[in-house]
């Protein structure tokens, strides 16, 4: 393979194509001595004349003739392999699963209608929604997964994303909880029973960054790895649920169940924005395919969006 010079392949197919030194050097857009200089390299790594003269034009010999049709479909092979890749395709066509990372509560909110968009347009990908126990770039460069969904945070520097939508956190208790009888002050919040969501089992955060300035701290009596699951526990009791609102649904279609029976509240202290977005590793950047999919998503995200306000 040292001596191998893939330079040649195009120029045989020009050669036996035009079946003419000078036909081959317009198509390669070569000067005649070129393709002439070209044609002896050829016979020689070949072992073959490949064309002879027959009187004022040539002829190809029989292992040329043989080797026509042959180095033709290499030639086309060649260039569609180091070109770069058509960016239209047939998506009603498409055979391919698709990975998606997100945590409990954006599956549970967004499984629906994202599996509705893609089978709509694409019936034969699949989509297979995988657990996020931890944030680790690892199953984005081994293709493990196409696509994670969550807050960028510290992420491995090489990572693409797209931001989705704005989201922010909000009390939420069930339908008749003592504490919506009053203005939910920073004070009363604080004097509740709360639950937490947790993948790391932590029974702090931002909101009790935000009442340890003023003074104050809430009492977390239980930790449950995911937002559904404290949706669950606050409907059928008295403690205080802190949710991301998009977990709540307000009025996407199938998410009726997050938060029926349940009543939301600004929180009265600040809490940081959450920003969701969507990540993928550089290496499908370029695949029509994967950008079909990930746009797909951006798009079900966004008409989602306004409903969260």
């Amino acid at each position: 393979m040292d001596n191998l010079d893939l330079n040649l392949l195009p120029a045989l197919d020009a050669l036996l194509t035009e079946v003419s030194v000078t036909g081959a050097a317009r198509r390669l857009g070569l000067s005649p001595s070129a393709m002439s200089r070209t044609l002896a390299r050829l016979r020689s790594a070949t072992g073959d004349p490949l064309l002879v003269r027959a009187g004022r034009g040539l002829v190809p010999t029989p292992r040329a003739a043989e080797l026509r049709d042959r180095v033709h479909e290499l030639a086309r092979e060649a260039r569609a392999v180091l070109s770069p890749q058509a960016g239209q395709f047939e998506i009603a066509t498409l055979e391919r699963t698709f990975a998606i990372r997100a945590n409990e509560g954006f599956i549970a909110l967004f499984s629906a209608p994202l599996v509705a968009a893609i089978a709509d347009a694409a019936p034969r990908v699949r989509l297979r929604f995988a657990p996020k126990p931890v944030k680790d770039a690892a199953p984005l460069r081994e293709g493990q997964i196409d696509l994670e969904i969550g807050v960028l945070g510290e992420f491995a520097p090489e990572v693409r994303t797209h931001f989705l939508f704005r989201d922010k956190f909000l009390g939420v208790v069930r339908d008749g909880h003592p504490l919506l009888k009053g203005p939910v002050t920073p004070e009363r919040y604080a004097a509740s029973r709360h639950i937490a969501a947790s993948r790391k089992g932590s029974f702090t955060g931002p909101v009790d960054d935000a009442l340890e300035k003023l003074g104050l701290s809430r009492e977390v009596i239980a930790v449950v790895p995911g937002f559904p699951d404290a949706l669950r526990i606050a409907r059928q009791s008295d403690l205080v649920a802190l949710v991301p609102r998009s977990c709540l649904g307000n009025g996407l279609v199938g998410t009726e169940p997050f938060s029926q029976g349940l009543v939301s509240f600004e929180l009265p202290v600040a809490t940081p924005e959450i920003l969701i977005s969507a990540m993928w590793h550089p290496r499908m950047d370029a695949d029509p395919a994967h950008r079909w999919f990930r746009n797909r998503v951006v798009g079900v995200c966004r008409r989602a969006v306004p409903l969260f306000s």
